[in-house]
């Protein structure tokens, strides 16, 4: 359970980093994406565990990484080109 709980978290680091290096003009400071991917695939593996039971690690990897990715992307800005104008005066 220790291993599964530390392979959720280094997936969840990696996740993270990895939106950071494709999306960093769109997510805030880079130590709150970072906490944010490692929590979300630590719930994401406490959720997946508590619904399977103890069995294969893969399931609860999985898990993890679809609550990481989830959480880090409520983190995203809107684009340059997406926000409103305000109408001419």
């Amino acid at each position: 359970m220790i291993l599964e709980a530390l392979g959720s978290a280094v997936l969840g680091l990696a996740l993270a980093w990895a939106a950071l290096q494709c999306l960093s003009h769109r997510l805030p400071v880079r130590v709150l994406v970072l906490a944010t991917g490692v929590a979300g695939a630590l719930f994401g593996d406490f959720v997946t565990h508590s619904a399977l039971g103890s069995g294969p690690l893969l399931p609860s990897l999985i898990g993890a990484a679809v609550f990481s990715v989830a959480s880090v992307s409520l983190l995203l800005r809107p684009a340059g080109r997406l926000r409103r104008r305000s109408a001419p005066a």
